[in-house]
């Protein structure tokens, strides 16, 4: 469904009950992001927050798309799998032969809602140009300060315009704005981004790139923005398509070759000159849970404000997961479903981003596999794919499986690896995000095909039956933090599952020495045997708490440059081996890495106690701690001594 404008969407939320109004003064600077953090990781992803008294002229709307039922409301859907559904039909339809008149005629009513889908530009003003500011600032906005760490106020919800100058094809994406004065701020595109494209061939031209920003509108917009489309096809039209209603634009009052959304809440109008300076931007508390690094960027200047009357100002915070993110993520994951198995991989059958993967970091595929080698062809067919590109860990599972059932998922993946011979390891293109990689958006990747194999997949000493063996090695495994120092815990708890893994915290304190450890470990441990796969994390890690430990092994990990794998003793004929993945940070000192590592995100102690004294007075249930009081003790260096 469409609907006409951003409130009318907070009205459905709070008619739903998904939605809680605060009105006790909150300051954008740090509270109304630690408040944030702490509704959006209760159960179900908590409610929506509607601040009204921000100290600003305008309510701040937080958490809308933090659940999976306001982000099917957003959508306009009962489930994100019936968008995913309606693609696959009309693929089919469009695909299917074509034999007669009839079959031709049936084409009619489709391409007349292709027609309703595509975008429209009305000639005059908009809702969004209700009121022009006098003198453009974008200091009057209440642009939230998420972490401690943060450059500055960044815009976080921004709905980006550009135009390749070129061809006039329009993209719109969302790149964060940090606010450096009244009329200037950083433009954060990455450069994979479509926008950089395009800024890369107005700087060819010597001509200033126009940009227009919208803020609110249809809650369609926002997640469009996010989408990972193909180039050259307009956001909008997918906009259209979701909301059943083509998406009406109008021109930018200074920047006239821009069109935005005509409900939209905020419109800020700009250029950036090629000429200009890059200004330098970040630190910023990002989607992976650690502040991603300053670097140069684009400036951006603003020539115009617009709004409608009483606009609602949008935002939201990225940081440790879950977050609200989460959910424009799984979104993604299941609308852009059906285009992949039909337009690059149709033996895929499901696909699944766990939230401690944040996104690129670890996507699961299931496959009907029909041939030997089969499991590579989909590796390379996904990572050549869009944004897929950036996929740092691939596990692929077999037809049968029930990958979002976790433990069974890895019940039936290790039961058909080979550690030594059924993980693939390559390099490519890496989110600029990615902090683990030695250098910036170029890392090594890895596939871990879990699908049964055919008998040319398989060595000739490798024996999967050995996996039926019980593993009885637990006593031995658990022993292993008394018998070497540095192992501060071991979680063994996954071979009582059946599941061959153990997961180990180390303080690592000499070169090679996770390395030197693993190898030690495999040889000396008779109950090794039992063991395919360790994870190795950070010694403030708890290993036993598997989510967090699993997403900093998924951030912390190069897995091409951090992996080592071990062969042990034969049995039976059997040449078993176990391979080691070190998810510890890393330093110039003891791993020769030359890039600064950043810190995870946690806010600060005066936030907390300030966002404690005053909850009772929000109105919004029960007291619910800090979720940072969890990770203090997991800081390092002057966080680690501030804390």
């Amino acid at each position: 469904m469409a609907y006409r404008n951003q409130q009318e969407f907070i009205n459905a939320l709070e008619s739903q009950g998904e939605l809680l109004r605060v009105k006790t003064y909150v300051s954008p600077v740090l509270e109304i992001a630690e408040i944030t953090d702490r509704v959006s990781k209760t159960k179900n992803g908590g409610k929506a927050l509607l601040f009204e008294n921000t100290g600003y002229d305008f309510p701040v709307l937080m958490n809308a798309y933090g659940s999976e039922k306001r982000m099917c409301m957003a959508l306009g859907v009962e489930r994100l799998d019936d968008v995913a559904k309606e693609i696959e039909n009309l693929f089919e339809l469009l695909s299917a032969p074509k034999e007669g008149l009839l079959d031709k005629l049936k084409m009619l009513p489709m391409l007349n809602q292709f027609g309703n889908w595509m975008p429209v530009v009305k000639r005059g003003r908009g809702q969004c140009q209700e009121i022009i500011m006098p003198d453009p600032d974008i200091t009057k906005l209440p642009v939230i300060t998420c972490w401690p760490k943060d450059g500055g106020p960044f815009v976080t919800l921004p709905v980006i315009h550009t135009k390749d100058p070129n061809t006039n094809i329009r993209n719109v994406g969302m790149y964060r704005m940090q606010v450096f004065g009244p009329k200037l701020t950083g433009m954060h595109w990455h450069k994979h981004k479509v926008s950089a494209k395009h800024f890369s061939e107005y700087k060819k031209l010597g001509k200033k790139m126009p940009v227009a920003v919208a803020l609110g509108g249809d809650p369609v917009y926002a997640y469009c923005a996010t989408a990972p489309l193909p180039e050259n096809v307009d956001e909008y039209m997918l906009a259209g398509f979701l909301r059943k209603k083509k998406v009406e634009l109008v021109k930018c009052i200074t920047q006239p070759e821009i069109e935005v959304p005509a409900d939209a809440d905020f419109v800020i109008e700009g250029y950036v000159d090629p000429i200009d300076e890059m200004i330098w931007e970040g630190p910023f508390g990002d989607h992976t849970g650690y502040y991603s690094l300053p670097d140069w960027y684009p400036k951006f200047h603003i020539t115009c404000i617009t709004h409608k009357k009483k606009p609602v100002y949008p935002a939201t915070i990225v940081g440790i997961p879950p977050q609200e993110d989460a959910w424009l993520g799984k979104a993604t994951e299941r609308i852009f479903l059906a285009p992949i198995k039909m337009a690059m991989i149709p033996e895929m059958v499901d696909m699944e981003m766990p939230i401690e993967g944040v996104f690129h970091n670890l996507v699961i595929a299931k496959i009907k596999k029909n041939f030997a080698g089969q499991g590579q062809k989909v590796m390379n067919a996904m990572w050549g794919a869009g944004q897929m590109m950036f996929n740092k860990i691939l596990v692929l599972a077999d037809e049968g499986t029930d990958i979002k059932n976790y433990e069974g998922l890895a019940k039936n993946v290790f039961a058909n690896l080979n550690p030594a011979n059924d993980i693939y390891f390559s390099q490519g293109p890496m989110d600029v995000l990615d902090h683990s990689c030695s250098k910036l958006g170029f890392g090594g990747k890895m596939c871990i095909d879990g699908t049964k194999k055919f008998n040319e997949e398989t060595e000739s000493s490798y024996h999967p039956a050995i996996d039926g063996l019980q593993l009885t090695g637990n006593d031995a495994v658990g022993a292993l933090k008394n018998k070497f120092s540095e192992i501060v815990e071991v979680n063994h708890s996954l071979l009582l599952k059946g599941i061959p893994c153990i997961i180990i915290s180390v303080r690592k304190n000499r070169p090679g020495h996770i390395k030197e450890l693993h190898q030690n470990i495999c040889v000396s441990e008779e109950g090794i045997h039992a063991v395919k796969m360790i994870l190795y994390v950070e010694y403030a890690v708890d290993p036993n708490d598997l989510a967090t430990a699993l997403w900093r092994l998924c951030n912390n990990l190069d897995p091409k440059r951090d992996h080592v794998i071990c062969y042990l003793a034969m049995v039976n004929g059997h040449q078993p081996s176990v391979i080691g993945f070190d998810g510890t940070r890393k330093t110039k000192e003891l791993d020769n890495f030359q890039r600064d590592w950043p810190n995870i995100i946690v806010a600060n102690d005066e936030t907390i106690k300030a966002v404690d004294n005053k909850w009772s007075d929000l109105g919004i249930g029960d007291f619910i701690p800090s979720p940072s009081l969890k990770f203090k003790d997991q800081l390092y260096g002057e966080e680690a001594a501030v804390s």
